[in-house]
């Protein structure tokens, strides 16, 4: 009988042959193909991912929370799961410069940096050159709405999370198709125009195309900017906002809000007058921007009921529940709720009238294992395997979303209880005091986490700037 051959020959004339995967090994990696067309080899296991900004951030804290190095100032960072106050502090830099996040990447030693938003040749260029002085991989996804399902399944193959993604892609399928829907239905010139103001003063406003005022798009609004151009954000003048009075504002931040509300300065808009002013929800990201990843999604349900509310089927609130359980793991409580979407415009829930019919392009979603309570608290953890479908995101009353309170529940803004539902205000106003909202990154600082941020918990590790 011939002896055998020695293993490593065998290996060889095997893939020679074809018959074993090149990638085969766990010591292999295997290659991903980014958004802007480079081919970067991934190791494997990947443990450690270091986030490029804050929509990278997101990406991965919904679908691999365990593998961040670290999170930016987030507004109740601590509640959002019991490693996070431990967590180093990560601030980041402007792309200009990638020597800031290279020094992070040395200290933090991540396995692997994800980078996600509106992909440039600066952008590619940024990537390959912290990647070349870390020799850490450096992958860009494009996560505009078009691309967030495909997004959401690509990670969570690397990510090894891949029933997850799955279902959180299929919610994001629902919620940008069944809205494109609606809109096939809808003239032209019946969509509402509305304005978006950002920072303190509400000066700062968006245009189409931009990673925020692509919000604005996606939900059938006209952006009264659009005249001054795209794909950027723009400073105004008080005198310009008072000119186009556009009958539907927008506030990112609690000042500017205020200021629409009390000064009078601003009575002269219609929005003012009509009581058609509204707070964008912050907890923990913005729901327009801040930043201007998948949080957007629960956006998109939100302008919808603001801007189309007789062909609104969804009852917001549950479906705000789903989102924050389904995509956060978090469990919100009915006070929680009505702090983000009364001063958002929503009507208290006696006040919601049923409509009739089924609306174009709102069917029911596909299968999908549905998430039951975080087990310990912590994201990530098994989900229960006889958990039924959801269907259509918000589509059941939302007593059976809404939760009274719990281990995992969210940090409320101050003031607020954790009860019954506050008592909406006649000028629209939330009923208590809030702090501001965490700011915008002015512009050309996209990524660098609000100044007016709280300081972080105390625990939290190093601040790498």
């Amino acid at each position: 009988m011939p002896g055998r051959l020695p293993a490593a020959l065998l290996l060889f004339l095997l893939l020679l042959a074809g018959a074993v995967p090149m990638w085969a090994g766990s010591a292999r990696s295997a290659e991903f193909t980014d958004a802007a067309g480079r081919r970067v080899a991934l190791p494997s296991p990947i443990r450690r991912i270091l986030p490029a900004e804050r929509n990278a951030e997101v990406l991965v804290f919904i679908l691999a929370p365990d593998k961040l190095t670290g999170l930016s100032r987030l507004q109740g960072r601590g509640g959002l799961f019991p490693q996070a106050a431990r967590l180093p502090v990560l601030s980041w830099r402007p792309r200009s410069n990638p020597a800031s996040l290279i020094e992070t990447t040395r200290q933090l030693r991540p396995d692997l940096i994800i980078d996600a938003g509106t992909v440039t040749t600066e952008r590619a260029a940024f990537a390959e050159q912290v990647q070349q002085s870390t020799g850490i991989p450096y992958i860009l996804v494009d996560d505009s709405f078009a691309r967030i399902p495909t997004v959401l399944r690509s990670l969570g193959e690397v990510l090894g999370n891949r029933d997850r993604a799955i279902d959180l892609a299929i919610f994001a399928e629902h919620a940008i198709a069944g809205l494109r829907g609606r809109l096939l239905v809808r003239q032209a010139d019946t969509r509402p125009h509305v304005y978006y103001g950002r920072g303190p003063d509400g000066l700062t406003t968006a245009l189409p195309g931009s990673p925020s005022g692509e919000s604005i798009d996606e939900a059938g609004a006209i952006n009264v900017a659009t005249a001054l151009g795209r794909n950027t954000e723009v400073r105004i003048s008080r005198e310009q906002l008072l000119a186009w009075d556009p009958p539907i504002i927008i506030a990112a931040e609690h000042s500017f809000y205020d200021s629409l509300r009390r000064s009078p300065g601003w009575r002269r808009l219609s929005a003012v007058r009509k009581k058609q002013v509204y707070l964008e929800p912050h907890y923990p990201f913005g729901w327009i921007e801040g930043p201007s990843g998948i949080n957007r999604l629960i956006g998109l349900y939100w302008l919808s009921s603001l801007f189309y509310p007789d062909a609104t089927q969804e009852d917001l609130r549950a479906t705000t529940c789903e989102f924050y359980e389904k995509f956060y793991e978090l469990k919100l409580t009915n006070g929680q709720i009505e702090a983000m979407v009364r001063p958002a415009g929503i009507p208290p829930p006696e006040a919601l009238r049923p409509v009739g019919g089924p609306l174009i392009g709102l069917g029911e979603t596909p299968s999908a294992t549905a998430p039951t309570q975080r087990l310990g608290g912590v994201p990530g953890a098994p989900r229960d395997p006889t958990a039924a479908s959801t269907g259509a995101p918000g589509a059941g009353p939302a007593e059976k979303c809404v939760v009274a309170g719990g281990p995992a529940s969210f940090p409320m803004p101050e003031g607020a209880t954790s009860g019954a539902a506050p008592g909406a205000s006649p000028d629209n106003l939330p009923p208590v005091a809030a702090p501001t909202a965490p700011g915008v990154p002015q512009p050309g600082r996209r990524g660098q986490p609000p100044q007016s941020a709280p300081p972080p918990q105390s625990g939290g590790g190093q601040a790498y700037r």
